[in-house]
């Protein structure tokens, strides 16, 4: 018995069909989302109600939104610069947190002496130092040795992490905690300013959209990144030096998840302070959102707020109906995995072909024409 599945690549689809895929793919998400809120005996229409609205009934929905929002946008804008070379950066979670960890360092050095701007300035520009270095690490391996640049992003992230475990329990711990091990807080000088109450972390995040869109669109380093990752033998034959864009496009696709960990160590949501959960796992997430965003800048902000929304109100919806923590979890794990899912068949599909079964030498026959 053979052929009984067949894929197939779809013609390429044009936008408006894919828009209808992702419309579709979001019904059938919501709807058995609901079916199993309505198992857990609460009504689904009420329930994605307040998941829409919990971002939004109050100043403080909004700024624990914003929280979600900015960190996330900053490290799917990070990852989608590799992506676009086709270097399957894994590694934005370590580098958001050296990005971190480059900043704190400042900030705990010369927050009582600078001036909170020129201070400001130099922790972004640290930052960005931070997460840019442990980016270029995996990216020179790649063209000095052809080693998997998905293996060693992926590992240097343990590497940051543990860093940061080591600076809480030896050089950076905060002495006037006696028996925690923790890094002691940023002087003020050295925190995000608020307007309104809420940091200005996003509107930083909102330049780099445009600043990004410009750069694929309109430069000749955005130009040379695509054609890298179409391929890298035409690069070469058109006079590109395919190592220093892949070194260079690396940096700055790591450097930008860097600027992501100085802004949220510096801002309300870390309490201004640096620990092991200043990225929780938004470097992860953040390929998901790229990814699904066709890693368009445009693209990344629209999917970026839709799942801020979600994460913000399924938490919001827990508390509400008194629902356990795992079902916000299940609930966003549905969504995405219905709407990736649904990626598949926007550009393959199946065919089920009628079973036939061959004799031995029917077997051969055919053997011997495919030969």
């Amino acid at each position: 018995m053979i052929n009984l599945v067949h894929v197939s690549k779809r013609p390429e689809p044009t936008k408006i069909q894919v828009v209808l895929w992702y419309i579709v793919a979001i019904l059938c998400a919501v709807f058995i989302s609901g079916l199993l809120i309505f198992v857990l005996k609460q009504n689904p229409i009420e329930y994605f109600k307040v998941v829409i609205m919990g971002s939004f009934k109050s100043h403080l929905s909004f700024k624990a939104f914003v929280r979600i929002f900015v960190p996330l946008l900053i490290a799917s804008l990070g990852v989608s610069v590799a992506f676009k070379m086709k270097f399957w950066n894994i590694g934005a979670e370590g580098q958001f947190i050296m990005g971190a960890v480059f900043a704190c360092w400042v900030g705990l050095k010369f927050g009582e002496t600078w001036n909170h701007w020129v201070l400001m300035a130099v922790m972004l520009v640290a930052g960005a130092i931070g997460g840019g270095l442990l980016g270029i690490i995996p990216a020179f391996l790649k063209c000095k040795f052809g080693t998997n640049e998905t293996l060693l992003t992926l590992m240097l992230n343990y590497i940051a992490l543990y860093l940061v475990l080591y600076l809480s329990d030896g050089p950076w711990r905060d002495p006037e905690l006696k028996g925690f091990s923790n890094i002691k807080q940023l002087p003020k000088a050295a925190r995000v300013d608020n307007i309104a109450g809420i940091d200005v972390s996003w509107i930083l995040a909102l330049i780099l959209v445009v600043v990004l869109f410009v750069y694929f669109r309109y430069s000749k380093q955005g130009y040379e990144i695509s054609v890298v990752g179409d391929s890298q033998n035409t690069a070469r034959y058109s006079g590109m030096n395919v190592n220093k864009v892949v070194m260079r496009t690396m940096f700055i696709s790591s450097a930008i998840c860097g600027i992501g960990g100085m802004l949220k160590m510096a801002g309300e949501g870390s309490s201004y302070t640096l620990g092991v959960g200043i990225a929780g796992g938004v470097g992860f997430t953040a390929i998901i959102v790229a990814w699904l965003a066709k890693l368009s800048p445009v693209g990344i902000t629209i999917v970026t707020f839709l799942f801020a929304v979600l994460e913000k109100g399924c938490g919001t919806a827990e508390t509400k109906f008194n629902l356990s923590a795992s079902v916000a979890d299940i609930v966003q794990g549905l969504i995405l995995f219905i709407i990736l899912g649904f990626e598949f068949f926007i550009r393959y599909k199946i065919t089920f072909n009628k079973p036939v079964l061959l004799n031995k030498s029917s077997e051969g026959d055919a053997k011997e024409e495919k030969e």
